[in-house]
């Protein structure tokens, strides 16, 4: 007369592994209709220290840059590491500074390292800045930086099109 409820058992493990969302909510006695699965993050991306780049670079995840940047960045986190210099605005939720950045930084949370050297302003929600960093240029809080008066700033206004000069050069 009852029938056990298929979306209330639990699968059979192979590997022994922390369990899912969706397995502890249908552990708890929660259908998994109710809560999405969750995607596992992806792993920041690396621009190693021989890669040179000239142009924006937008991303919703993690960056570390290691080489050389010409242009902004706009991520989630952002690590400039010891070996890097960007040139250009970087915006993020989440900054590291271990390099040179050469520009304005916008983030929620900056960090500058003992061996980080930026040049330019800093417009944060909240700051550390260890004993060795250099530093040259103005800082100011902000309730949220990432905002500015045109709107989001992780959101740029879109990049114009090459033109057919540019295409041709790309080829």
């Amino acid at each position: 007369m009852f029938s056990k409820n298929r979306v209330n058992e639990t699968p059979p493990k192979t590997v022994e592994t922390d369990p899912q969302p969706a397995q502890v909510a249908a552990s708890a006695g929660q259908s998994s209709a109710t809560k999405p699965a969750m995607k596992p993050k992806p792993a920041a991306s690396v621009l190693s220290s021989d890669l040179t780049i000239t142009g924006n670079i937008r991303t919703s995840g993690d960056i570390q840059v290691e080489g050389q940047i010409e242009g902004d960045i706009y991520a989630h986190l952002l690590t400039v590491g010891e070996t890097a210099t960007v040139r250009g605005e970087v915006v993020a939720d989440d900054i590291v500074v271990n390099g040179h950045v050469i520009g304005r930084v916008r983030g929620l949370k900056v960090r500058l390292t003992s061996t980080a050297k930026v040049e330019g302003d800093i417009i944060h929600k909240t700051i550390a800045i260890e004993s060795g960093a250099h530093f040259e240029g103005s800082v100011q809080r902000q309730e949220d930086p990432l905002k500015t008066s045109g709107g989001d700033a992780r959101k740029p206004a879109a990049l114009p099109e090459p033109t057919a000069t540019e295409l041709s050069k790309d080829s």
